[in-house]
């Protein structure tokens, strides 16, 4: 439960519901509660931890066995483990929990070692699963091979994210922007998947356009990915325009401070940040990759990756001159706001449970 697009989208769930009707415990891999972990105990909740899982292991599956037995009021499980869902699915069942939950986040994996054994698990998913639900078309279709499933948008409370100058001034004076500096924001954990040495290159190709431009960074760089950018930003003798925030609780004010949001990411499901950036008012380039779905404003422009840097680079100089405006009206109206959202996964679960 650290503050990842996903994590970040239950959070936003869990605080909406009307907790003394539904209440959300969380079971992990992690031996740690992550930084979400003081508000969920705050919020009546409590995070569990099992070992790292590995469908093979006995002991993984003994320890998984052992937690259903010793709870049984538990009568929802709702598992957002992608491609190895089936694996915690089919010990719910084997436990008798009646309603059982796979949400499917991503329409790919990566092609790494691992990618055929969860290919291979993928396929059980709907033996197991009562319940299907994705957070977009093409993640359900991916995800789940044909079978019928419903369509959970990844909410957000569109209200924090609306545009505040004064915010924007704020923030931009505590990262030492001046006010015609153009600022380029990305928000997303250093994964493959978010493709940030393309990023560094589509920066880099803009700095030859507006040298005084800045890069915005936030999530976690925690990792070997995390450093590997920050080396090529070190070769490209940019590190004086690239700033990494790190992971942050205060997302709402960073994207008021950028001027284009960039998302070259190689795939996706539908990323909460983006409906969060287009909630800011801010212009969003996303590559070809990403589910077109997810424009739910005019502020969205599709490019493709396979095109060069500077390609991109001159797309953002193009985006920065957009004025910033409230979108939240249209963001409600493509039912993306959180509060309505919650009511009906608050409603899912309580028919469930009758």
């Amino acid at each position: 439960m650290n503050r990842g697009g996903l994590e970040s989208m239950l959070m936003n769930y869990y605080r909406h519901i009307d907790r003394e009707k539904v209440q959300f415990d969380f079971l992990t891999h992690r031996p740690y509660d992550g930084d979400f972990g003081e508000e969920i105990s705050a919020l009546g909740g409590t995070v569990f931890h099992l070992p790292p899982l590995n469908p093979f292991g006995t002991s993984y599956k003994k320890a998984l066995r052992g937690f259903f037995a010793s709870h049984p009021e538990y009568g929802t499980v709702h598992v957002h483990l992608d491609c190895m869902s089936g694996v915690v699915l089919k010990e719910a069942k084997r436990a008798g929990i009646p309603v059982r939950v796979a949400h499917s986040h991503s329409s790919s994996q990566d092609k790494d070692l691992k990618y055929p054994l969860k290919l291979f698990f993928r396929r059980s998913i709907p033996e197991y699963a009562t319940d299907l639900f994705a957070c977009g078309e093409e993640a359900g279709k991916w995800m789940f091979c044909g079978a019928p499933f419903t369509v959970l948008n990844n909410a957000i409370d569109a209200a924090a994210f609306s545009f505040d100058p004064m915010t924007r001034q704020a923030v931009r004076k505590s990262f030492g922007f001046s006010d015609h500096q153009l600022v380029v924001g990305h928000v997303g954990r250093f994964s493959y998947p978010k493709n940030h040495e393309y990023l560094i290159d589509c920066f880099g190709a803009l700095l030859k356009r507006a040298p005084d431009a800045r890069l915005l960074l936030v999530g976690d760089d925690k990792n070997g990915l995390g450093a590997q950018i920050r080396e090529k930003v070190r070769a490209l003798g940019i590190e004086n325009t690239v700033v990494f925030a790190g992971l942050r609780s205060d997302v709402s004010d960073l994207m008021q401070a950028m001027d284009v949001f960039v998302f070259p990411s190689r795939y996706e499901g539908l990323p909460v940040t983006l409906i969060e950036a287009q909630a800011a008012g801010l212009p969003c380039l996303i590559s070809d990759k990403v589910p077109i779905e997810c424009k739910k404003t005019d502020l969205v422009r599709q490019l493709p990756l396979a095109e060069a840097p500077a390609f991109w680079a001159d797309a953002i100089l193009s985006a920065s001159g957009t004025e910033r405006k409230n979108v939240l009206s249209d963001i409600r109206a493509a039912g993306f706001d959180v509060t309505e959202n919650a009511l009906w996964l608050q409603n899912y679960y309580l028919k469930q449970g009758d």
